[in-house]
């Protein structure tokens, strides 16, 4: 016999029926409505921050797989251009942040160093478009991840983060650099102000449309 318990009866109360919440979606109140979920990638080499990209714009607590760095790295991991890092990531990072009133997109971080890239794949699987993070003072260490998404046809754009003392280039020249094709945004970006990072997840979402319109 199909069940007739009310919502109320099992001590639920009804959607409809909630105290209005100013921080809630109409998605999020509205039954017969669902957001548009885009996942999008953060890439780059190790150091450049993409785990505080995600922790500064995601509104849930990010999920992070931060682990400590040990003597068993120091061959490995090169520290010159961040030498107080403490942590690294060992497998992801994962946040979310609604754009627009339908529009959530969801972030996943990948790992920085070589011997975690076997985990790109997955990670990547399902996306819209990739931020690529780049360094000015180890622009070489984004070569690797923007090789993968030139390779597999996803849409990027570069965000160059400017850490403090580091010096300031112009887009272009960083384009320049790193032979970036005309039709790849190039961006400056503080990876530690949400409202910074909010532009470039804005610049490559209209990017991925001009790639995949369809």
């Amino acid at each position: 016999m199909d069940s007739v318990v009310s919502d109320a009866a099992r001590g639920v109360s009804p959607l409809v029926d909630a105290e209005p919440d100013e921080n809630l979606r109409s998605w999020q109140t509205d039954r017969t409505r669902a957001p548009i979920a885009t996942k999008i990638v953060v890439a780059g080499g190790f150091g450049v921050g993409k785990t505080t990209l995600v922790t500064a714009v995601s509104e849930i607590t990010p999920l992070q797989t931060e682990a400590l760095m040990t003597q068993a790295s120091e061959d490995t991991d090169d520290l010159t251009g961040t030498p107080e890092k403490l942590t690294t990531t060992v497998a992801m990072d994962f946040g979310r942040v609604t754009l627009d009133d339908d529009l959530v997109l969801y972030l996943f971080g990948t790992p920085g160093q070589q011997r975690f890239w076997f985990m790109w794949d997955d990670l990547v699987r399902g996306a819209i478009g990739a931020v690529v993070m780049a360094d000015t003072r180890r622009l070489k260490d984004c070569f690797p991840a923007l090789d993968y998404f030139e390779s597999c046809g996803l849409p990027y754009i570069v965000a160059v983060n400017h850490f403090d003392g580091s010096e300031r280039y112009e887009p272009e020249d960083v384009r320049e650099a790193l032979t970036i094709p005309a039709r790849i945004p190039v961006m400056i970006m503080d990876a530690r102000r949400r409202i910074s990072v909010i532009e470039t997840l804005l610049g490559l979402v209209a990017h991925a449309l001009d790639e995949t319109p369809e």
